[in-house]
């Protein structure tokens, strides 16, 4: 669906992000989740490409989703601005010339499933690699925070201050990074740029259910969060709970998630692959499910990193992202899940011709399930 008008400027209740947003003048795409690959774009005038923007309805009160999509052989304008982002890449491929304080210039060259972040306030320019095909970037920004907050424009886009702070090491633009290993489920890739999410190394992280693994990212130092999670062959995760504005997009395999709220009688479905994005709203149970012949990845992107949490909420997350809700934690237990979760997702295996795996991770055969 698309946002219907602009909200009202009367003497209470004004939402200058929104408003903003409706002045820009190109579509703004709402829903619990959509396909961000065929999101209707409109030329967009501050960028020099053609755009759209993404408001989810579990996106919460600080994100958005801004769809930039550059022409075969072009160019966006330069950009600067005083909020934070991280941009997916979607399709094709290209590069970004990111400006250092000092003046020098440090390029990443980007490709289908690539993760880069602009460090705060920098000034950055996007070209498409090229000459026949389009390239499509999701790009995930803190803007609805920093302009409800500030409500000055030229204060965000026109600011002269510097933060050298965040660019980091030269080599965090040239796909490296720097391994920061905690415990399975918090250790750390500090970067500025992954070349591709589908092959990058992940961590086992056994608590988070059957045999998954994960790596949560810093990214240009900033309170934007990532982390990307992989689910085995004929598995799922366990169910889990947190507050909104979890972007999740998935990058390799198909699937689907369920969710519900406490109460619930009826679980909702979003099924998705490549280009599918969806938020869970705040407090509602989800739970992810790999229903393809090959490992599916997916992208979590939030506000509040796991080095910076800035909230409360979010601290209580990373807290309890992988203990029990019986414990005080947000996750739910497989031994503590609805029967029917089980049922279904072997049933939607069989369909597949693909075997379950749950069975050993369950220590059940799949005839007794």
């Amino acid at each position: 669906m698309t946002e219907p008008k602009p909200p009202e400027e009367g003497p209470l209740y004004r939402e200058p992000y929104r408003s903003w947003a409706f002045r820009e003048g190109i579509p703004i795409r709402t829903g619990y989740g959509v396909d961000l690959l065929s999101v209707d774009v409109r030329p967009w005038a501050r960028v020099g490409a053609d755009g759209a923007f993404v408001h989810l309805d579990g996106r919460g009160d600080f994100l958005d989703i801004q769809i930039v999509e550059i022409a075969p052989g072009k160019q966006t304008e330069p950009q600067k601005h005083l909020y934070e982002e991280v941009i997916y890449v979607l399709d094709g491929n290209g590069s970004t010339v990111v400006e250092t304080p000092d003046g020098a210039k440090r390029s990443v060259e980007w490709q289908t499933s690539s993760l880069l972040a602009i460090p705060l306030n920098a000034r950055y320019t996007h070209y498409n690699g090229s000459g026949t095909k389009r390239a499509r970037l999701a790009v995930v920004t803190d803007l609805p925070l920093m302009l409800n907050v500030l409500r000055n424009e030229a204060f965000i886009f026109d600011n002269p201050t510097d933060f050298p702070e965040r660019f980091g090491k030269e080599q965090h633009f040239r796909g490296d990074g720097t391994f920061v290993p905690i415990k399975p489920g918090r250790n750390l890739w500090e970067t500025n740029f992954v070349p591709d999410l589908r092959t990058f190394e992940l961590k086992q992280w056994s608590a988070r259910g059957a045999g998954g693994s994960n790596m949560m990212f810093v990214l240009a130092d900033g309170t934007m969060h990532a982390h990307m999670s992989e689910m085995p062959v004929g598995t799922y995760k366990k169910g889990h709970r947190h507050g909104a504005d979890f972007h999740v997009f998935a990058v390799t395999g198909e699937g689907y998630s369920i969710y519900w709220y406490e109460g619930d009688k009826d679980f909702q479905r979003f099924d998705w692959k490549h280009g599918g994005v969806f938020a869970p709203a705040d407090r509602q149970f989800h739970q992810h499910f790999n229903v393809s012949a090959e490992p599916a990845r997916y992208l979590a992107v939030a506000f509040g990193s796991l080095r910076y949490p800035t909230v409360a909420d979010k601290l209580a997350t990373w807290l309890g992202m992988d203990v029990s809700v019986k414990s005080g934690g947000r996750q739910v237990e497989y031994e503590d899940e609805d029967p029917r979760i089980l049922r279904m997702y072997e049933d939607e295996l069989r369909k597949r011709g693909i075997p379950s795996r749950m069975g050993e991770v369950l220590g059940k055969s799949p005839a007794r399930v």
